[in-house]
């Protein structure tokens, strides 16, 4: 049975590997570090380790070659586009770096997500009315 990656060794990988992108922004899901590009996540650290979204054929290769799996954050509903880093490839700065510049690469080919207008509150009456 493989060991479970420790949560600080997959924020140290995602902080290695982050590519330094105009296009690429950064904000906490699940409480972790996760990078987006053009509105969509492509990588980021949960419980499991490192996930990358990836696209159909890399991902066919990265579970056939590598063993890897869907990622599943909250169990029995895997994120299809998803897979969970192996360890293996965690700790292997190249290959790693390869696999986080095809993540990118197939997010920056998603359609960007539209900005939604937030509901504003309605404005009160002065003098609390």
């Amino acid at each position: 049975m493989a060991r479970r990656v420790l949560l600080a060794e997959a924020v140290a990988a995602f902080e290695r590997g982050l590519p330094i992108d105009e296009r690429v922004t950064r904000r906490a899901m699940f409480g972790c570090p996760c990078a987006f590009a053009n509105g969509a996540m492509f990588m980021g650290v949960h419980s499991v380790g490192l996930f990358l979204r990836l696209g159909p054929d890399n991902r066919a290769r990265m579970i056939a070659e590598h063993g890897a799996v869907l990622f599943d954050p909250g169990g029995g509903r895997p994120m299809r586009e998803y897979v969970v880093l192996p360890e293996a490839l965690l700790h292997d700065d190249a290959a790693r770096t390869g696999w986080i510049a095809r993540g990118l690469a197939y997010a920056l080919t998603v359609p960007a997500k539209p900005k939604v207008a937030r509901a504003r509150a309605p404005r009160r009456a002065p003098g609390g009315i």
